[in-house]
């Protein structure tokens, strides 16, 4: 998938409140503090002028933003969840929202969710994966800021997490905002997740699209269901994009327009 254009699309601050289009969608989600915005930059290519704006205060964004991606897709970022600073009532509402939005929503394809690398899952981590699974949203997992580690504790950190979080190997990227490792194999897998309509499964298994072959790929050989993406995947990146009701849950600089409203995301480490 080449990155051409980024613009943001709008919010949603209720759960019963309008979307700003009825494009596909891929959903960011993970605790506050895990690099879910810088993330977010890396992968859109905004490097001078980040469309997810990184604050020193944990828990600011309040509500789910919307970038419109190549005409295509949507990219939607979720609240952070976890800080404890934050009021109860305040944090209830964010469940509320986040827990509305992935319920209702039928365009949405999959969700990516982030852990740090440095730390083990946590409960909440584990609730949201289980949340995924009841619902059957194909489910992603990012171990965030593996630039962090020594190459000698890498292995053992991916380990660990996917005993924890129970999924295999596969369903697992590491990526570093800071060094760019681990982007292209995330592309790559946001574009499979997006190239299957909601219930579509690409093999008799129910396994999702592997993006080392590109994704699912049409007789001519381009990315099916006419959104708009294409696949551009390394090919020894491979993720297995599967249902999480199972779960053990480059491109060119964009160009791009606005900014949201309640500027994402609260208190990051990088």
């Amino acid at each position: 998938m080449k990155i051409r254009t980024v613009e943001y699309a709008g919010t949603l601050a209720q759960p019963d409140g309008p979307l700003p289009g009825d494009l596909p969608q891929v959903a960011f989600s993970g605790r506050s503090n895990v690099g879910k915005s810088s993330l977010i930059n890396l992968l859109l290519r905004r490097h001078r002028s980040k469309i997810a704006h990184v604050s020193g205060q944990p828990g600011k964004t309040q509500a789910v933003n919307f970038y419109r991606v190549n005409d295509a897709f949507f990219l939607v970022d979720l609240p952070g969840f976890g800080y404890a600073k934050v009021p109860k009532a305040m944090r209830d509402g964010w469940k509320r929202l986040v827990e509305g939005y992935l319920a209702r929503e039928q365009e949405l394809r999959g969700v990516v969710h982030l852990v740090d690398c440095r730390r083990p899952p946590t409960e909440l981590d584990l609730e949201m994966l289980d949340y995924l699974a009841v619902l059957g949203l194909p489910t992603l997992v990012v171990l965030t800021k593996i630039d962090k580690l020594k190459r000698s504790q890498r292995a053992a950190a991916v380990s660990t997490a996917t005993r924890q979080l129970g999924i295999d190997p596969e369903q697992l990227v590491p990526v570093s905002s800071k060094t760019g490792e681990g982007r292209d194999i995330l592309l790559a897998a946001v574009a499979a997740l997006l190239a299957y309509g909601p219930g579509e499964e690409s093999s008799e298994d129910g396994d999702g699209p592997h993006p080392a072959d590109g994704g699912a790929t049409s007789p001519d050989g381009g990315t099916p269901s006419g959104n708009g993406v294409e696949t551009d995947a390394p090919a020894d990146g491979k993720v297995d994009v599967r249902g999480a009701a199972a779960p053990s849950p480059e491109g060119e600089d964009a160009s791009s327009e606005g900014g949201p409203r309640d500027g994402p995301e609260g208190g990051e480490d990088r």
